[in-house]
């Protein structure tokens, strides 16, 4: 296999594929200039050869290793309940980015059955929120076998399917019984786990008649690395591992080996998203599944439900998969926020969107309707954007002249963050509006409000 963090191995490599390309055209046709630019993005895993429209069946045959991406990408679920993992081409996050937020996944058993089930599922489905500006959730239900019973098992995924926001993870070793579950479920496109070094052959078949991504499970990398090639060999790809541990530091370990082996040694059979599971319950649970979304888990399962357990994490992953180099924002305009009047006090905030709606929160509490205007800080809070003149005085006094301020409030007085309180003095000569320096910290914004409106 070939190292493609060392240069002159990705420049000989290069040169392999360029020599199966269509050369000495240059069409462009692939949206790059030469075909040797073309090869180069294939061999860094920056193109597939599928975006090259005069590539021979024979010149794809010999390369499809070569324009695979490292780490396969898994879809599971369907329509707006689509998750997809893996296909991450980066071991850290300040590289680049990581692409494919993990999956979240909360256990129950064929155990539960009758009212307790269906409180269990309602509970589950309700596990979505919204955090600054975007709506974050659980996407997944693992239903995990032990009764032994084919129908009942069946008939608590049916349940689930019919009543769940999320798509279902089937767990069970059994072929029998999966396949029982997967007859009323396949249309959902779950997640099969799993696969084995003993149920492998039967796992993979019904994985192909159902058309559901599969998971493989073994005890230790060595044992995964040696099932995977058997299973693709049968017709299966879309596969999510399993490498068996449970233990904490061992199950960092292994998700940091797997995408170790799989990004900076090119090697296939460890080339797919990973399925953790936590061993810890109750307030455990939650630093113990935060380090596998952290490293480098494609899906978590986790045994609870409790909002509260939840929320952190759905945080956590937000950040992670949030690209380092561009900040969450928001438009930068005046927003309404209530039955605003032109009397209404006018906030001025940043654009990050962590700011924004921690702002609009406090805003919203008060109950007193206000205008918050935000300025394009290309996603940097307000001391750093200070700090770096992303929010300069000039900016800000274009800004209130660009949305038209002095036409839609009967005042001439705008509230600025505390934090910049420095600015004050600037702003009032530049813009001819009346600054009131705001709280420092957000808390403060809704007793300010309130003290303000009844001034």
């Amino acid at each position: 296999c070939f190292l493609f963090n060392d240069t002159a191995t990705t420049e000989i490599y290069t040169l392999s594929l360029h020599d199966a390309l269509p050369i000495w055209t240059n069409c462009g046709d692939c949206g790059v200039p030469t075909c040797l630019a073309f090869a180069m993005k294939l061999a860094r895993k920056q193109a597939a050869l599928d975006e090259c429209p005069h590539a021979s069946d024979e010149a794809k045959g010999s390369l499809e290793g070569a324009s695979a991406p490292p780490v396969q990408l898994v879809k599971i679920g369907i329509g707006d309940n689509e998750l997809e993992i893996g296909n991450e081409t980066v071991m850290f996050r300040h590289e680049e980015t990581f692409h494919h937020p993990c999956g979240i996944a909360v256990r129950i058993t064929d155990e539960l059955s009758g009212d307790e089930l269906d409180k269990e599922i309602e509970k589950i489905s309700a596990l979505w929120f919204e955090r600054v500006g975007q709506t974050i959730g659980v996407e997944l239900i693992a239903i995990e076998e032990k009764s032994g019973d084919a129908q009942k098992y069946a008939d608590v995924v049916k349940k689930v399917v019919e009543n769940s926001k999320q798509t279902p993870i089937l767990m069970s070793f059994d072929p029998t019984i999966m396949e029982a579950a997967l007859e009323v479920s396949a249309d959902k496109k779950p997640l099969m786990y799993a696969a084995n070094s003993e149920n492998y052959e039967a796992m993979t078949g019904l994985a192909k008649k159902y058309k559901v991504p599969l998971a493989v499970c073994g005890q230790g990398i060595d044992e995964i690395a040696g099932l995977t090639p058997k299973i693709k060999d049968l017709g299966v790809e879309e596969l999510v591992i399993d490498t068996g541990a449970r233990k904490t530091l061992e199950t960092i370990d292994d998700l940091t080996q797997v995408r170790r082996q799989a990004l900076t040694k090119s090697f296939r059979p460890l080339g797919y998203p990973t399925i953790a599971f936590t061993a810890n319950k109750g307030q455990e649970l939650i630093p113990e599944a935060s380090t596998y979304i952290a490293k480098y888990t494609g899906i978590v399962v986790i045994d609870g439900s409790e909002p509260w357990q939840i929320l952190p994490l759905l945080a956590l992953r937000q950040n992670v998969y949030t690209d380092p180099r561009m900040p969450l924002q928001v438009e930068d305009q005046l927003n309404a926020i209530g039955e605003v009047t032109p009397d209404s006090p006018v906030l001025l905030t940043t654009n990050f969107s962590l700011t924004y709606f921690t702002v609009l929160g406090e805003v919203e509490a008060s109950k007193v309707p206000a205008y918050i205007l935000t300025i394009n800080t290309e996603g940097q809070s307000v001391l750093t954007a200070y700090a770096s003149e992303k929010m300069n005085v000039e900016d800000v006094a274009k800004k209130i002249e660009q949305v038209g301020l002095k036409d839609i409030v009967n005042h001439n007085t705008i509230v600025i963050p505390g934090y910049v309180a420095i600015m004050s003095g600037s702003l009032e000569a530049e813009s001819g509006w009346k600054v009131i320096v705001g709280p420092r910290e957000a808390t403060g914004i809704s007793g300010f409000l309130k003290q303000y409106s009844s001034s």
